[in-house]
């Protein structure tokens, strides 16, 4: 085992710990998706930032006529979504043991959550829209975006939970060793977003 020093030649088990255990640098897998991440940052900061210049061009914030968003709801599911980090980081230690089951058995209800937590923002994006149009106002333009650009986020990385979880199935290797540690980096951004939107989004009922 002490000959394995190299991503492809650790197709089992065992192997996986060991590479795990003597690799120092981060994974190429790794660090692309932090270079994906930065770009997202900047595309969130981005519409954040043209949230609060539109909010402070104007007198009145939502616009008369709509209403200001309610609280304890989004700041429940963002709450549960945030703590799916938890599960997300313990799939990884699992699968750094070279235990993929275990790892399958912490990402399962950090999907299930994740799950519930698209379904019911889904339903509360189109109630809004029953409400006020992104083509009325300002308001409702950005508000609108910034919302579906993180539903599209939290999608994606349930798209990426599902197919690890089916990778996994078939046994741990290095490769997916590293797809799972990507993966969970890009969950810890997604929750590490949804609170600087959920804040902007409740910004005028806080």
């Amino acid at each position: 085992m002490s000959d394995i020093t190299h991503t492809y030649e650790a197709e089992s088990d065992v192997a996986v710990r060991e590479v795990a255990r003597r690799r120092r640098a981060f994974p190429n897998g790794w660090w692309g998706m932090a270079l994906l991440i930065c770009t997202e940052a900047t595309l969130f900061g981005t519409m954040i930032a043209t949230y609060f210049y539109l909010r402070f061009q104007v007198v009145q914030w939502p616009p008369q006529g709509i209403e200001a968003p309610k609280i304890a709801l989004p700041l429940s599911l963002t709450g549960a979504l945030v703590l799916t980090s938890i599960p997300m980081f313990m799939a990884v230690r699992a699968a750094r043991a070279g235990r993929p089951r275990g790892a399958i058995a912490w990402i399962t209800p950090a999907l299930a959550v994740q799950c519930g937590y698209l379904a019911v923002q889904i339903v509360l994006y189109l109630d809004d829209l029953s409400k006020f149009r992104p083509q009325d106002t300002a308001y409702g333009s950005i508000y609108f975006t910034l919302l579906m650009t993180h539903h599209i986020h939290v999608f994606i990385g349930i798209l990426l939970n599902l197919w690890i979880i089916y990778r996994l199935f078939k046994g741990m290797t290095a490769y997916r060793l590293t797809g799972m540690r990507a993966i969970a980096l890009y969950w810890y951004f997604v929750n590490v977003a949804a609170i600087a939107v959920v804040l902007t989004q409740l910004s005028p009922s806080l």
